[in-house]
């Protein structure tokens, strides 16, 4: 039997894990020198191509002589901190990657302190050394601080580093030392990691951590093996966290992980990373044994949802000309799907049946939900983000905070500062962070933060970088201030025209084109003042037998402004919706019939 090592590679956002790895798979002879081989070939899903980012976990593995080195690549973004805690308990070792120019960020300081406090001793990798705004040093005194800040134990503060090229292909011990490939990085992973502490001669036991779906295998759970081993044909059962034994069946198919493959074994080993399809009910934090195993796996608790929104049935005008999934069973049961497999949702019924609350840590994490909904063929209405509350034991009412770390030219301080000032952020640093650069953190309540991303790109006009991540829960801090402007809302049904659009513009930004479905109710475009305005975009102009001497004046439009599913998302007021098809996305008010949001108005004046 080979021997084993277990490691997550665990980093920031964009700080070129799966790159990495990409060439570590290179290098261990996984791929043939002369295959050809997509770059980031872990982010395998369309939306983590798409936007550059990992969302799920994912397995790997790569042979050094004697030595199997199972690797897990981890998600950096907040917003899917559920999947980075789950997956630490695979393993015995982290490498901790940090861009040598941006140095430790919130994301670095979640995923340390989860893997610190699991008594893991990480291998640090200053990584992107050849960046030309690098001050590897700087960073590494950074880390230091960061891991001493954490309450790292005196083993866990000698930890070793190496300097590193992902891209590139190589890594080094030194700023000096030679730059031919990963060898000190396999090497000091052989060296440095612990071997699994395992039992082999116990019964079988696994604790599931990853849960897919596979359209030829069905739910495929993924897990370490802590004791024992697991044969194909032998009797296993399936236990929740309290002991309750869910299920009883036959271990039908086993695999492991080669490279990037998923290949079927016959048997496995204490202390292995392996999978296993055709269980039925059995799901994240489940331990799955043999049928002697009197006592589960014991798992850590996943930090809860900071923010909810409702999804429900869409019920515009133009509901069901372009989904396949459009009632609420359906939509029901793929809501509760993602809750199973996902452990940072939360998905609850409302009593209406026809809509659903669900809970997630961030407003990214909710939008690549529905987004990934939309690509399956939904249509659904989606509510504003609400933070979730919580109540202390004197009742008093608590808020999630965030940490928020903010990168900007110095000329752009006076109006960060201000813009979030305004929304209850206090400021809690702020220092030059190299290149005529100011790196700020505050503490801001978490709905503080919705919407704001658009606005500080466009106060930073491009050029800021905002982190955040989930600090702690603190008194509320009062009311924040929600979107300035009304909205333009359509008050007829039909298709926008040119003519009324290049009247009607000077009112406002368009989100609208000539030739667009419109219905009444609809959110065409954000109105100049702080009003709503009902518009008519579909009247034409009126033809007569009269000439004039004066040529008509040419039409000129501004184009509209688009938002992303995301933006959307969190511009939205609480009695509007976003409207989501596979092929189109719409704003409109919750109330369509212009009467009836009158109603609503006066009656919460009177309240």
């Amino acid at each position: 039997m080979k021997e084993i090592r277990n490691i997550a590679i665990i980093a920031h956002v964009d700080h070129g894990k799966t790159t990495l790895i990409d060439s570590m798979l290179q290098q261990s002879g996984t791929f043939r020198a002369n295959q050809n081989v997509a770059t980031c070939v872990m982010d395998s899903g369309d939306l983590e191509k798409e936007r550059g980012i990992t969302i799920l976990a994912k397995c790997t593995s790569v042979t050094r002589g004697p030595m199997r080195i199972n690797i897990v690549d981890t998600p950096g973004h907040a917003d899917f901190g559920g999947e980075v805690e789950r997956v630490l308990s695979m393993v015995d070792g982290v490498v901790l990657l940090v861009d040598a120019a941006e140095g430790p960020l919130p994301q670095t300081k979640f995923v340390l302190s989860k893997a610190l406090k699991l008594g893991l001793k990480p291998i640090v990798v200053v990584n992107k050394i050849d960046r030309g705004d690098a001050r590897p040093d700087a960073v590494h005194n950074e880390i230091f601080d960061l891991f001493a800040a954490l309450d790292a134990s005196e083993e866990q503060l000698d930890f070793p580093t190496l300097y590193a090229s992902g891209r590139d292909g190589w890594a080094s011990d030194s700023l000096a030392g030679a730059r031919d490939n990963l060898d000190p990085l396999f090497d000091l992973i052989i060296r440095h990691v612990p071997a699994p502490d395992v039992d082999p001669e116990a019964t079988f036991a696994m604790l599931a951590s990853i849960l897919e779906y596979d359209p030829f295998l069905g739910r495929i759970l993924t897990g370490r093996i802590y004791s024992g081993s697991a044969k194909v044909g032998m009797p296993i059962k399936a236990m929740s966290l309290n002991g309750e034994v869910l299920e009883q069946g036959r271990l039908t198919k086993l695999l492991s992980f080669d490279g990037v493959k998923r290949v079927p074994i016959e048997e496995a080993q204490a202390g292995d990373i392996v999978a296993i399809a055709g269980i039925e009910k059995a799901s994240v934090a489940d331990t799955l044994g043999g049928l002697e195993l009197t006592s589960p796996v014991p798992s850590t608790p996943i930090d809860p949802p900071t923010m909810a929104i409702t999804i429900s049935v869409n019920d515009s005008p133009l509901a069901g000309q372009e989904g396949s999934k459009v009632t609420s069973r359906m939509i029901r049961e793929r809501l509760l799907r993602e809750g199973e497999g996902n452990v940072a949702i939360r998905v609850r019924e409302s009593d209406s049946k026809d809509a659903f609350e669900v809970a997630g840590r961030g407003e990214l994490q909710l939008g690549v939900l529905i987004e990934t909904m939309r690509r399956e063929g939904f249509e659904l209405s989606v509510s504003r983000p609400r933070v979730l509350f919580k109540e202390d034991d004197h009742g008093n009412r608590l808020e999630p905070i965030e940490e928020v770390v903010i990168d900007v030219d110095e000329e752009f301080t006076g109006t960060v500062v201000e813009k979030v000032s305004l929304r209850k952020g206090e400021m809690i640093d702020m220092r030059p962070s190299g290149g005529g650069k100011i790196r700020i953190i505050f503490y801001v309540p978490s709905r503080g933060l919705i919407g704001y991303q658009g606005e500080f790109l466009t106060d930073t006009r491009g050029t800021g970088m905002m982190n955040r991540l989930f600090h702690d829960y603190a008194p509320y801090k009062g009311d924040v201030g929600g979107r300035r402007n009304g909205a333009l809302i359509s008050m007829e049904k039909g298709e926008a025209v040119a003519y009324a659009i290049w009247n009607l513009q000077e009112r406002g930004i368009m989100f609208i084109n000539p030739g667009d479905k419109i219905y009444e109710g609809m959110i065409v475009g954000e109105h100049s003042r702080d009003n709503d305005l009902e518009i008519n975009l579909i009247k034409n102009k009126q033809l007569t037998n009269i000439r004039t001497t004066s040529k008509d004046e040419a039409i000129r439009l501004v184009p509209p402004l688009r938002m992303t599913l995301e933006q959307m998302i969190s511009y939205i007021e609480s009695d509007e919706l976003v409207e989501v098809t596979p092929k189109s996305l719409r704003l409109r008010k919750t109330a369509l019939d212009s009467n009836e949001r009158k109603k609503i108005q006066r009656a919460k004046k009177a309240s």
